[in-house]
């Protein structure tokens, strides 16, 4: 069971793991991370969607990429790299309709 903020980040290490140019497949079956997103302000942007700075504080958080290690869901060796495992690619938050946010039109 994972707590608010290491599912936020958790999903949101999952959007970037679906943006070309910001990860990389590796051959174990992991997805390692190769580019976080910049932040605007308080905000910031993933493909398409905007993302608030406040839903993000896990992603440069030592005890969250720790804890979600501990749990099978990346291997991060901090703060250098961080990698989705299929299990960690897998997992449903059931957050990414709440904090990733879309425009209308597309």
């Amino acid at each position: 069971k994972l707590n608010p903020l290491q599912l936020r980040t958790l999903t949101l290490l999952q959007a970037i793991a679906r943006l070309p140019g910001a990860a990389a497949p590796q051959s174990n079956g992991d997805v390692a991370i190769t580019a976080f997103p910049h932040a605007h302000g308080d905000h910031f942007h993933l493909g398409d969607a905007t993302v608030r700075g406040s839903d993000a504080t896990g992603l440069e958080n030592q005890a969250v990429w720790n804890a979600l290690s501990r749990k099978g869901l990346v291997r991060a060796e901090w703060p250098h790299q961080i990698a989705l495992t299929p299990s960690g690619v897998a997992y449903d938050t059931g957050l990414a309709d709440q904090i990733l946010h879309h425009g209308g039109a597309h």
